[in-house]
This record gives C-alpha cells, sequence and structure tokens, in this order.
C-alpha cells in the first residue's frame, strides 16, 4: 500500500491571504472554475490534446517517459498574445539537469491555445497571480506534459527539488490514469518547513511563488500491465521577459 495525503484545499476567496502566509495554495476543481470563469466541461474538451504529444527528445536521464508542447504568451491586463515560438531556456541555477539548454518542443496546437476555455483559463488565472504582483504584461510559458510508465517508471520532475526562475507556477492536473505515486511536495526555500500531498482530481490546481518555495513530483509506477500516464498542465509567469531574454 502506498500512502496518500489529501491536498490542502483553499477556497477561491482565500487566495491571496493563503499566498501571503504559505507561499502556496492548492484549488479543488470547483476554486478553479471559480478563479477563472471557465466550466469544467470546457477544460475537459482540451484533455484529448494530451494525446497527441510529441517525446520530449531532451531528457538527459536517458529515461523516455516524458511528452510535451511548449508555447510563450505575453499577457497584458484582459488581453493576450501568442508569441513568436521559441526555445524554452533555464539557467543551471534553476535546472541542475537541463539547465543551459535551448530545448525547442513542438508548439502547442492552434486548435487548443485558440479555444475559449484556454482564453478563459489564461487570463483568469492571470488576474489572480496580478492579485499578488503587479506586473504589465506577464511572460507566460505554457507546457504540456505526459509522463507516462512504459519503461515501469515516469519521472515528473527528474531534476528534482527546483525553482523554476520565474515568478510564479501553476500546476493543473489534467488526468491520473492507472497509476501510483506523483506526490506532490512543496518545501520553504529558506527554511525546513514542508508538506506533502497528492493532486488526484483532474483540474485541481497548486499555484506556487517561486521565489518562496521549491517543488517537485515523486516518480510514477504502473498500478498493472499496460502502464499508465500522468497529464499536467504548467504555466510560469515572469514579470520583464521570458527566461534567456536578458
Amino acid at each position: 500500500m502506498v500512502a496518500i495525503f489529501p491536498a490542502p484545499s483553499t477556497s477561491a476567496e482565500a487566495l491571496v491571504p493563503a499566498m501571503r502566509e504559505h507561499g502556496y495554495a492548492v484549488f479543488a476543481p470547483d476554486a478553479v472554475v471559480a478563479l477563472c470563469g471557465v466550466p469544467l466541461a470546457g477544460l475537459d474538451a482540451l484533455k484529448h490534446s494530451w494525446d497527441d504529444l510529441p517525446p520530449d527528445e531532451y531528457l538527459l536521464d536517458g529515461g523516455s517517459y516524458r511528452r510535451r508542447r511548449h508555447a510563450c504568451f505575453v499577457v497584458d491586463g484582459g488581453r493576450f498574445e501568442r508569441a513568436p515560438h521559441r526555445a524554452h531556456w533555464q539557467s543551471k541555477d534553476y535546472n541542475a539537469l537541463h539547465g543551459g539548454l535551448r530545448r525547442w518542443f513542438e508548439p502547442i496546437e492552434d486548435a487548443v491555445a485558440g479555444s475559449e476555455a484556454w482564453s478563459r483559463l489564461l487570463l483568469g488565472l492571470s488576474a489572480q497571480v496580478s492579485r499578488l504582483a503587479e506586473a504589465r504584461p506577464w511572460y507566460v510559458e505554457a507546457h504540456q506534459f505526459r509522463i507516462d510508465t512504459s519503461d515501469g517508471i515516469g519521472r515528473p520532475t527528474p531534476e528534482g527539488a527546483h525553482r523554476d526562475g520565474v515568478d510564479f507556477v501553476a500546476v493543473l492536473v489534467v488526468d491520473r490514469s492507472g497509476i501510483h505515486g506523483g506526490e506532490t511536495r512543496v518545501f520553504d526555500a529558506n527554511g525546513p518547513d514542508g508538506q506533502r500531498f497528492t493532486l488526484e482530481q483532474p483540474w485541481s490546481l497548486l499555484l506556487l511563488d517561486d521565489a518562496r518555495v521549491i517543488h517537485e513530483s515523486t516518480p510514477i509506477q504502473p498500478d498493472g500491465e499496460g502502464g499508465g500516464h500522468r497529464d499536467t498542465l504548467v504555466l510560469t509567469w515572469r514579470a520583464g521577459g521570458f527566461q534567456g531574454d536578458d
């Protein structure tokens, strides 16, 4: 048996005080709906696009368990535009495994990024982030991930516990199927405090203040024959430009 610690749920109304106090907050799907004004049916209509993610060709641990797509956006108030496709870049200060590489991933499909549900989600979460810090515009990167167990084990965060080098990070669980593991762990970046829990419900959300906390997800394993997967959408917000611009 693998112990599962339920995620600590924060109400939509408590986002700002929870983030101010802890540096992170977890929201159940109904709270995400309230925060973004997007119905779950609209979000669920995006799920099929995770079935068509190309392999991540940059994994330096020799694995083949990760598939992904990537896109960049500039959000200014209630408007956003998609930025020209670009490489994803992080310094080694934030990603000891893949830092320093310009990684070119296939772009998120236009049908996904141009959908009403995507627009509401992106603008809704950006409005919440803007309650925590003032920045116009926000430079937002979006990552669709599928971690599968075709090799027997999949690693959502092969770089280990880390920060992303941005201002805020949102991790949305899109689907969990045929797996166990994938426990989320969040630690105070400047102290010993930490918490562990498992995000199980589709469209549950972990929001992080990247300067204050570090985070990781433990490996996943299949529940039985045929394997399984964990799908997530990761959004990051950064003031002043995309990583690598400076």
